[in-house]
């Protein structure tokens, strides 16, 4: 009988044997895998079997379902491969199946966000810059679209006055 084993620390006493046709993986209680961890989304995936291959369906979860580090939205997974789900590593053993071999995945996870230790931690440090993030900018540019701004003011005001000037002198 096919069982996914757990094999991220901290959670390696769980594991779960694929009895029914159908097993639910996720994050609430009301999932037949319920997986406690906050990178697996409420109903992360979905697995059954159909003959002797174990299927992973994602229900669309929030941060993937991958198979020896590759992102699957259905895909058979063969003993000994590694399934993650968000940050959750898992094994597939079949008894008396002969284990794949195992690639050795250079995937690093990243954490998303911050977290609240985190922001604990740095709250007494201060936040220091290579440089000011305020300083004024110093544009070229700007200065030159000024000057011809002015200028071609002071020739439309200069053409008004003109035009009225002569126009009072033909009267």
């Amino acid at each position: 009988m096919p069982k996914l084993v757990v094999s991220t620390q901290g959670l390696t006493d769980r594991s779960c044997e694929l009895k029914a046709d159908l097993v639910t993986v996720g994050r609430v209680e009301d999932n037949i895998f319920h997986i406690a961890e906050a990178s697996v989304s409420s109903h992360h995936c979905e697995i059954f079997l159909r003959g002797n291959d174990v299927v992973i369906k994602d229900l669309n979860s929030t941060n993937g379902t991958f198979i020896n580090g590759e992102k699957i939205a259905e895909a058979i997974l063969k003993p000994g491969q590694t399934l993650r789900l968000g940050n959750v590593e898992l094994r597939l053993d079949a008894e008396g199946a002969p284990a794949a071999k195992k690639v050795h995945d250079q995937t690093k996870v990243i954490p998303r966000g911050v977290q609240l230790n985190q922001l604990e931690q740095a709250g007494s440090q201060p936040v220091k810059f290579d440089k000011n993030p305020f300083a004024k900018k110093n544009n070229k540019i700007n200065v030159i679209f000024m000057v011809i701004g002015v200028v071609l003011a002071l020739a439309i005001i200069g053409s008004i006055i003109a035009a009225v000037l002569m126009r009072g002198d033909g009267q």
